[in-house]
């Protein structure tokens, strides 16, 4: 599985307006931005990111996950501190 092909699938379900996902293996760090998180505890950001990846990772093809989720309010005050290098 590719980034882009994780990306896609993030940004359909989620309407999100900006999303980064990096791999090393099969240990995938997702950053997305989008509205739908707004008043979200951070749990429920969390779950919103696995459901739509579920699949892929009870198959095995996702081992493991790094997730960080902004606003796109926070994403403007903390986006030079997450960018993927």
């Amino acid at each position: 599985m590719d980034t882009q092909e994780i990306e896609t699938v993030l940004r359909e379900a989620l309407s999100l307006t900006e999303v980064y996902v990096t791999v090393e293996g099969t240990h995938f760090k997702i950053v997305a931005v989008g509205d739908c998180f707004d008043g979200m505890s951070k749990i429920k950001q969390q779950q919103a990111i696995y459901a739509p990846l579920m699949d892929r990772i009870t198959s095995g093809e996702m081992h493991a996950l790094s997730i960080k989720t902004f606003t796109p309010a926070q994403w403007q005050r903390e986006k030079i501190f997450n960018m993927p290098v």
